[in-house]
C-alpha cells in the first residue's frame, strides 16, 4: 500500500511527462487571489512550467466552489475555466468536451454536472441522458429520456 513507483507508460500529453496532478484548491487561490499568501504560493506553482493533469472533477469542483463559496456569476465562471484549460502548465484528457460542458453551463444555463453529461453524451455520438432533470429539455443536441 502507500505510494507507488509510476508506471512505464506514464501520462505525456503536449510531449512532456506530467508530474502530478493539481487540486481545486490551487485552482481556486490562483484565480480569486484568496488567501493571498495561498494564492501566491498557487500562482507560482502553476507559473513554473511544471506539467500537471487538471481532471474533470477538479474543474467540475472549481466550478462549484466559485459559484456557491465565491458567488462568482456563470459567465464569469466559463471564463475563469477556460483560461485556466488554456494554461500552459494545465493538461486535460479531453479539452474539447470540457470546453463543450462549460459552454452548455454558460450559455444554457444548466449546472455544471448536467452540462458536462451533456457534453460527454454528444462527444460520444450516445446523444441521450437517462435523467429525470428537465432542464436537459433545453438542448437540442440531447434527448433526456426519463426511467
Amino acid at each position: 500500500m502507500g505510494r507507488r513507483s509510476a508506471p512505464d507508460s506514464a501520462i505525456a500529453l503536449r510531449g512532456l511527462p506530467l508530474t502530478a496532478f493539481v487540486d481545486t484548491n490551487v485552482i481556486v487561490r490562483h484565480l480569486t487571489g484568496d488567501p493571498s499568501d495561498q494564492a501566491a504560493r498557487a500562482t507560482a506553482a502553476l507559473a513554473s512550467g511544471e506539467a500537471l493533469l487538471l481532471t474533470d472533477l477538479v474543474l467540475a469542483e472549481c466550478v462549484y466552489v466559485l459559484e456557491s463559496f465565491y458567488e462568482v456569476p456563470p459567465e464569469r465562471v466559463a471564463e475563469l475555466m477556460r483560461a485556466a484549460l488554456a494554461m500552459p502548465t494545465l493538461e486535460a484528457v479531453d479539452t474539447p468536451t470540457l470546453l463543450r460542458a462549460l459552454e452548455i453551463y454558460e450559455l444554457d444555463r444548466l449546472d455544471f454536472a448536467e452540462a458536462y453529461l451533456a457534453a460527454q453524451a454528444e462527444a460520444t455520438g450516445i446523444g441521450e441522458v437517462l435523467s429525470f432533470d428537465r432542464s436537459l429539455d433545453r438542448l437540442v443536441t440531447v434527448t433526456r429520456r426519463e426511467p
